[in-house]
């Protein structure tokens, strides 16, 4: 087992109540929890009265950011798994494995005395599960290890870090404190967060508050990212090209608005293994364009017209005799907040493109799915057509909500065009996990 000298550094001086490592991605804060301390620590307590617990975001993420990095290391002779009461066999011992999202995940060990305590992604826990958890710790042996990516400086637990009457050793990392990472995937990380509040976050470690342009590095330079899509590849071609047939999985998004926003629709396609995003068309319709308000039958026959205009010039067409099949179509996401109107767009579709899946979108964290756009764009694996005005206008806009203090928020006030960026992210919010695999990670 190879650690750094800061993971070495942790084990020595990780002596108090509160023992936490804030920093970078991928910089070795779990690592060091995961291949000693936290079999250290429950093993140090074995047979002490009180409560083996280890608390994430979800039990899911326990399972992906602990359970599994301990059992490639200590094998499942040692690391158990997480059983229907909640617990998992670790080092001999009784682990309780919960969520600590929200406060009734945590129902079970309420009044109960805790020992250990590992917390995974401790900045994203619901604030009532940490209080709780500082009336828990109760024996003269009790403590606590974790860990954690910066947010905003305002944010609780900074404020809990920042006391300096409590018991905390407080352990600082940024991403060039692995020394066991490929040089390479560091540039190539610098690059993608750079000029954006992520590059301040996950690479330096800094609790930093979200201003400005969010997608800035767009913002600066939109003709950088675009492309076109043709039949063939002009060797001698200014701006990125696509084959069209080298396109997979269109799918297309729709936010419903109101008649002070409006209605958008934004597809959206992929290259092999969803290496390159490409979004090929966007709309944005609102009543003051149509010079009437926009019932469920008008936005129907809009959005018919727009998947008709992405098929005739993005789609793969094959002949069949008469019958016309549009390989690369596949899906289509409507904002769940509107039921009867997704339902109507659902009703429409299924008879005007049998073959096209309408299905609600996840609505996943915004800024999840903020980070997971500018990784992309930092990357190089974001491209716009000409056909995207409106999303080119809304990426360019974009701002962060400097009047709220607590949390990361978007500024949607009607100044800017919200309605486009939420079609464009429901068409890539499942795919996150693929798209950028560090996205929810420490």
């Amino acid at each position: 087992m190879q650690l750094s000298s800061k993971q070495n550094e942790y084990i020595v001086n990780a002596t108090h109540r509160w023992n936490i490592k804030s920093g970078a991605v991928r910089s070795g804060k779990s690592y060091v929890d995961t291949a000693f301390v936290v079999p250290f620590r429950i093993r140090e307590r074995a047979g002490k009265p009180g409560l083996n617990v280890i608390l994430g975001v979800s039990k899911e993420s326990i399972e992906r950011n602990v359970l599994q990095p301990m059992r490639e290391i200590y094998t499942d002779a040692l690391i158990g798994t997480i059983n229907s009461r909640n617990v998992a066999r670790i080092c001999g011992e009784d682990v309780y494995c919960l969520g600590a999202e929200k406060i009734s995940q945590v129902a079970k060990i309420q009044g109960s005395s805790i020992k250990y305590c590992y917390g995974d992604e401790i900045a994203k826990w619901n604030k009532e599960v940490f209080q709780m958890l500082k009336s828990r710790l109760d024996k003269p042996y009790s403590c606590f290890d974790g860990s954690c990516n910066p947010e905003h400086p305002t944010h609780w637990l900074k404020e809990f870090l920042d006391n300096e009457e409590l018991d905390i050793y407080l352990q600082r990392y940024t991403i060039f404190d692995n020394p066991f990472l490929d040089p390479d995937f560091v540039e190539q990380l610098c690059k993608e967060y750079e000029g954006t509040i992520y590059y301040d976050r996950l690479i330096l470690g800094l609790w930093k508050r979200a201003e400005g342009a969010i997608y800035k590095r767009f913002a600066d330079n939109p003709e950088a990212f675009r492309c076109e899509v043709v039949d063939q590849i002009e060797t001698d071609a200014e701006i990125k090209q696509f084959r069209k047939e080298d396109i997979v999985s269109i799918e297309i998004g729709i936010d419903f608005g109101g008649n002070q926003s409006g209605h958008s629709f934004v597809a959206r396609g992929y290259t092999d293994d969803y290496w390159e995003v490409i979004v090929l068309k966007s709309k944005r319709i609102k009543a003051a364009d149509e010079n009437e308000d926009i019932d469920s039958n008008r936005l129907n026959e809009l959005f018919c017209e727009f998947v008709r205009e992405v098929l005739e010039k993005y789609a793969v067409i094959i002949k069949h005799g008469d019958y016309v099949e549009y390989c690369n179509v596949e899906s289509v996401f409507w904002d769940n907040a509107e039921t009867v109107l997704g339902n109507s767009i659902r009703n429409v579709v299924e008879k005007e493109f049998p073959w096209i899946a309408v299905k609600q979108a996840k609505k996943k964290a915004i800024t999840d799915r903020i980070r997971c756009t500018v990784k992309l764009m930092g990357a190089g694996r974001f491209f716009i057509t000409s056909d995207c005005q409106s999303l080119k206008i809304a990426l360019s806009e974009a701002v962060w909500n400097k009047d709220v203090k607590d949390k990361d928020e978007r500024l949607d006030d009607g100044s800017t065009d919200i309605d486009s960026l939420d079609a464009f992210e429901y068409t890539i919010e499942r795919d996150m996990k693929y798209l950028i695999q560090e996205v929810g990670n420490v």
